[in-house]
């Protein structure tokens, strides 16, 4: 097992240097990965190695003890802390527990205590090794639930209980392949007086080792004590083959299991969650056989040609374009259009006869532009007031295009709104900065209450549009102005500090020196000559 890292901070090098030599580290299942002499350099130090855990005296320059861990609990929340104190002090030890810390040790540090606290945060972090391992172990379970998960889903699948997003997820996490074609659902009629299980599973089997049609690929499920077949097929012209193959297989069961079959087919559809439609029909279809005698394979589509008529833009088709403009890609937000428009041939409906639909959807369009405090000519063009007909276009290419316009300027006017939020907050802060930098009570706290956004959104935020943590910019910006200073001007060095925002001259020459090579005052004679 790999040894647990350890960064070291107190501000006696004599107290670090007996700590790292007297502990038996790697016998104790550590690694020694760092020391800092003060608050601020075991924070920077910590972002860097990210330690397991951190070792630390209360009273140190520039940042204290209890401040770090405070800080740690946010950047590292699963480290464990232990602090060390010169100070019998009830009040420390109670700021330390409040704040998760590991252990409380009193100064003078003797190594068998500190290697026994030791001892017992490896076994706390082993344990928390182990709960992460468990979560393996669920996987694994979660693994061989598969087959289960994946019955389930179909069923569901077929029932209509899956939204688009929820269909495409779960066929992802079960590693169920979903081929791009058309699908019909086919549900089967065991004409026998006992349906038991094991005769549904024998059918099932059955089914699944000989079903054999190129051009289409089927999946048997058993759904609602019935077998049920998923099938995908390359192209329309595979339906009547389709037929033929379920005819095929009906005899093939007689013959072989002396079972006969019945089996109901329904309607053709373009996506796997629209199914549940099809299985609808396949329904439909068995209700037929009694009035069908002799036939084994009843498409609902020779008996109700209309049955697909209906055409309306659901609420799953608004919730899929408004997702597509507000977060996806143009290519999706074209494939989208795509899908929308030719539902409408699909429905076997005139051009005419799909205005509702188009009306819907450029109701969508329209409430999505307004919530989003666009102006409405932005995006449909100067003078449009909405009398628009799907009878203004030639042809469904062109009603196609139209839409794809229309949606893909919104799609760009609401990615230029969140690039414009961005940049503002961002020049909010760098003006806050800039007329702040010289308050060493300066955080981000202080300014995300200044410009209404919480502090982890904002760390994010503005690191991704500068490159760079507030906390360095702004150091950045101080620098800079003590570079000024010293090169402009004679004033003294801890008045400069004082100027830039350290109420500590020592710190402020520490942070000098580490960015720079030289102390300030050297960098002053340097600059002069």
């Amino acid at each position: 097992m790999e040894n647990y890292k350890v960064l070291l901070a107190d501000d006696e090098a004599e107290i670090r240097t007996g700590i790292s030599r007297k502990i038996d580290w790697f016998a104790l299942g550590f690694t020694l990965v760092g020391e800092a002499a003060n608050g601020e350099e075991a924070l920077e130090l910590a972002e860097q190695l990210r330690p397991d855990v951190v070792l630390t005296d209360i009273k140190m320059p520039f940042m204290n003890g209890l401040e770090l861990c405070r800080r740690l609990r946010m950047s590292l929340p699963g480290a464990g802390l232990v602090v060390f104190s010169g100070f019998d002090d009830f009040e420390y030890a109670r700021q330390a527990v409040s704040m998760g810390v590991f252990e409380y040790i009193l100064k003078p540090i003797n190594a068998p205590e500190l290697s026994e606290v030791l001892t017992r945060l490896r076994a706390h972090l082993d344990r928390q090794r182990l709960e992460r391992r468990d979560m393996e172990a669920l996987r694994r379970r979660y693994e061989e639930s598969l087959p289960v998960l994946r019955e389930l889903f179909y069923t569901r699948l077929l029932s209509g209980q899956l939204s688009s997003d929820q269909v495409r997820d779960r066929a992802a996490r079960y590693e169920i392949e979903l081929p791009d074609g058309l699908w019909t659902a086919a549900l089967v009629h065991v004409d026998v007086l006992s349906r038991d299980e094991l005769l549904l599973l024998s059918v099932q089997s059955f089914l699944t080792e000989h079903f054999s049609l190129e051009g289409g690929q089927a999946r048997v499920v058993l759904y609602r004590d019935r077998p049920a077949l998923l099938v995908c097929l390359t192209g329309e012209d595979r339906l009547y083959p389709l037929l033929e193959e379920l005819e095929r297989l009906s005899f093939l069961c007689q013959s072989y299991l002396g079972i006969p079959l019945t089996t109901g087919v329904g309607l053709l559809c373009r996506r796997p969650e629209d199914l549940y439609h099809s299985m609808e029909g396949a329904r439909s279809a068995m209700e037929y056989r009694v009035l069908m005698n002799g036939s084994r394979v009843i498409y609902i589509g020779d008996l109700e040609p209309n049955a697909a008529a209906a055409l309306s833009f659901e609420e799953e088709d608004q919730r899929a374009l408004t997702a597509a403009i507000k977060m996806g890609t143009a290519e999706e937000v074209r494939a989208m259009v795509r899908v929308l428009v030719e539902r409408i041939p699909q429905a076997g409906l005139a051009l005419s006869q799909g205005h509702l639909f188009f009306l819907e959807l450029l109701t969508c369009l329209l409430r999505l532009t307004r919530s989003a405090g666009v102006a409405v000519e932005e995006v449909f063009g100067a003078g449009f007031t909405g009398a628009v007909s799907i009878s203004d276009f030639s042809s469904l290419e062109e009603l196609g295009r139209w839409l794809e316009e229309r949606c893909l300027r919104l799609h760009e006017l609401l990615g230029r709104q969140r690039t414009d939020f961005a940049w503002k907050f961002v020049e909010q802060a760098k003006d806050y900065i800039a007329a702040h930098y010289a308050d060493e009570h300066l955080s981000v706290e202080t300014l995300c209450t200044h410009i209404h956004l919480s502090p982890t959104y904002f760390s994010t935020l503005f690191k991704r549009e500068t490159g760079i943590s507030f906390t360095a910019y702004v150091t950045q910006v101080r620098m800079d102005e003590a570079v000024r200073l010293l090169r402009e001007t004679d004033e003294k060095t801890y008045r400069i500090a004082q100027r830039i925002g350290y109420a500590d001259p020592n710190y402020f020459s520490y942070v000098f020196k580490r960015r720079f090579g030289v102390s300030p005052s050297k960098f002053r004679t340097g600059q002069r000559g």
